[in-house]
């Protein structure tokens, strides 16, 4: 009997973006932190789905309900991809994401707008105590912009510019920014995934 969901992480922006995406779910969501678990998980897949389910299948051995694990990041054309499946290692996990952030915009100096081109993905995973491990893919279409803009989001969020709003994501309502979101997207087609389950 499943009674609760986990969601692997200890970010607790993520969390608030992952509890009103999956408000209508009849299970409560709760945090690695509030369900008591700790896990150093080595994420070393080769795709941001491999890496979700990386993770929810170490964090479901340990709770034993269903998991949900999100693995996301930034996609950057002129940078061949980069920084891709090692965003949140890029330049070292300790280094803040303003100093992240002004590298790659440092990296795009003179590159003009047509050709930074970029991507949010997020592979969301969720692992059934059957063993089962289900995947679900979301991305949003932008560009890197020139300087940090908003307090909104958190991550690559304030230099990921979309032309078509005119702002940043980090500018957007969140409500606004989890209805077009990577994460928002993919953790909708997952709580379609559960609903077909009846949960």
């Amino acid at each position: 009997m499943i009674d609760k969901i986990v969601f692997a992480t200890g970010n607790e922006g993520k969390m608030r973006e992952v509890r009103l995406i999956l408000e209508d779910i009849s299970l409560p969501v709760l945090s690695m932190k509030e369900a008591g678990i700790e896990a150093e998980i080595e994420e070393n897949g080769k795709t941001f789905e491999e890496n979700a389910a990386i993770k929810a299948k170490a964090v479901q051995k340990l709770s034993g309900g269903l998991v949900l694990a999100d693995d996301s990041g930034l996609e950057i054309d002129y940078l061949n991809g980069e920084p891709g499946i090692y965003s949140a290692r890029y330049m070292g996990e300790d280094t803040s994401y303003r100093v992240k952030n002004q590298n790659l915009i440092d990296r795009l100096a003179g590159v003009k707008d047509e050709d930074r081109t970029a991507r949010f993905v997020c592979a969301i995973a969720a692992a059934f105590p059957n063993g089962e491990v289900l995947t679900t893919r979301g991305t949003i279409e932008g560009r890197i912009g020139y300087e940090e803009k908003g307090t909104n989001g958190f991550g690559y969020d304030p230099i990921f510019y979309l032309p078509e709003y005119g702002c940043s994501t980090a500018e957007l309502e969140p409500s606004e920014k989890n209805s077009i979101s990577h994460r928002g997207r993919a953790l909708r087609l997952m709580r379609e995934l559960l609903k077909e389950r009846g949960l």
